[in-house]
């Protein structure tokens, strides 16, 4: 699915992003404290299984899975600003908010490059 080289590379930008944004909801899960009477696994299960749905269609290069990666993507930015807004700048949440950020981002640009050429 793959058109070109700059299409390659964007594709792995993409990739190290989204694991990226996995991982700091991962660890934000556990730092600085879990949340107390909440259950761990429903937790990462409601943070996680969202972009979790879009493993496939990254790692492949799927134009139509970026799509809704992307709109996906979009809540979890929303979350993240007023997280840091709310926490007044705590490092999880901004950190966050630039990942997905880019993570928006840096698909749209792979998408604009690996669009497939009019005959």
């Amino acid at each position: 699915m793959i058109k070109n080289e700059k299409a390659k590379t964007t594709a792995r930008l993409t990739i190290a992003l989204y694991l990226a944004v996995l991982a700091t909801l991962l660890v934000t899960t556990f730092y600085p404290a879990p949340v107390e009477g909440v259950s761990i696994p429903l937790m990462l299960t409601v943070k996680l299984l969202p972009l979790l749905a879009f493993a496939v269609p990254v790692f492949r290069g799927h134009n139509r899975g970026y799509i809704w990666m992307a709109f996906v993507v979009i809540f979890y930015f929303t979350q993240a600003v007023v997280s840091a807004w709310l926490s007044e700048g705590a490092p999880g949440p901004m950190i966050l908010t630039v990942l997905t950020f880019l993570l928006f981002t840096v698909a749209m640009v792979h998408l604009k490059v690996n669009r497939p050429v009019a005959n």
